[in-house]
């Protein structure tokens, strides 16, 4: 799946939570070494908040244009872990999403869900059509510009529908494109940390580059002030395992996490992710996954309460 519209209706184990999260980062010649967090962390000095037992049957997706907290599942946050730098905005600026930003779900090869799921937000996928949007059961409005659904809290829109969503979709995927592009051309401050495995680890604001995939097995913090940007650039796929976090210490929010990624992006059953995901292939949000932010696809977006 703010996120009104950071990859929740209830359902058996989807939990999709987008919401938008802010952060900053080290420059080339200036960047901040990441320090790892000790196992314990994950049970002590970096506890997630717990996700509100409502909320583990359904699929929340945030606004990304509101600055609300998300309904039931709100993003994981660390305490006694000090903020890395309470200096402004330290490191790159944030990725402009244009208007890629007005949708928390959005793809050019189709959205589609098993199970029931619940999204708050737009979501929109061009150029395909509307066809490609399964699993909604989607009731199109009388202006022919968008439809609406039970698991979505926001407007559904598609390339096929009347004017003007069809130019307003190209342009919007445009926009996605582009940001990926950005994104992807920061000069890094951090390269192949931990050789693509980050898992444990406690990271400052910054960019950081993978000539490879990039594997989440245990809880991660983002920490930093609540302007700092994290940029991760990742060349091959990105993964978190079954019930790990991406936890927001020290002020660090969703909406300032970009993960730019080339190959898949698999969210693993019940974890919890933060940021916005800009993937030039696909998304998968396994059972259960909350996603605090936007899924920003090239491909295709799967939503699968069945795994």
């Amino acid at each position: 799946m703010n996120l009104k519209g950071t990859v929740l209706i209830r359902l058996a184990p989807v939990v999709l939570l987008i919401g938008i999260a802010a952060a900053g980062c080290a420059s080339a010649s200036g960047s901040t070494t990441p320090t790892s967090t000790p196992p314990s962390s994950e049970s002590a000095s970096a506890t997630p908040t717990p996700i509100d037992a409502a909320a583990s049957s359904a699929i929340v997706v945030t606004d990304p244009m509101s600055t609300a907290e998300a309904p039931n599942a709100p993003a994981p946050t660390a305490t006694g872990v000090t903020a890395a730098s309470a200096a402004p905005a330290a490191g790159p600026a944030s990725v402009a999403l244009g208007t890629a930003g007005n949708y928390v779900l959005l793809s050019k090869a189709g959205i589609s869900n098993t199970g029931t799921t619940k999204i708050t937000g737009d979501i929109g996928v061009s150029p395909i059509a509307a066809s490609a949007i399964t699993g909604f059961a989607l009731v199109l409005d009388k202006s022919g510009t968008y439809s609406r659904s039970t698991a979505v809290v926001g407007k559904v829109y598609a390339a096929t529908y009347a004017a003007p969503t069809p130019s307003v979709l190209t342009t919007a995927v445009k926009d996605m494109e582009t940001a990926y592009t950005n994104a992807a051309g920061r000069t890094a401050g951090v390269t192949e940390l931990g050789a693509g495995n980050i898992g444990g680890l406690t990271l400052a604001p910054g960019v950081y580059k993978w000539g490879t995939g990039v594997t989440i097995p245990t809880n991660v913090t983002h920490s930093g002030g609540k302007d700092d940007v994290w940029i991760f650039q990742i060349a091959g796929t990105l993964s978190i395992s079954s019930a790990k976090q991406i936890i927001l210490a020290g002020g660090a929010q969703a909406k300032n996490v970009f993960w730019q990624v080339a190959g898949a992006t698999t969210l693993g059953t019940s974890s919890t992710f933060n940021g916005t995901i800009l993937d030039k292939t696909n998304i998968a949000l396994q059972t259960g996954a909350v996603l605090n932010g936007r899924a920003l696809a090239q491909t295709a977006i799967t939503l699968d309460a069945n795994v």
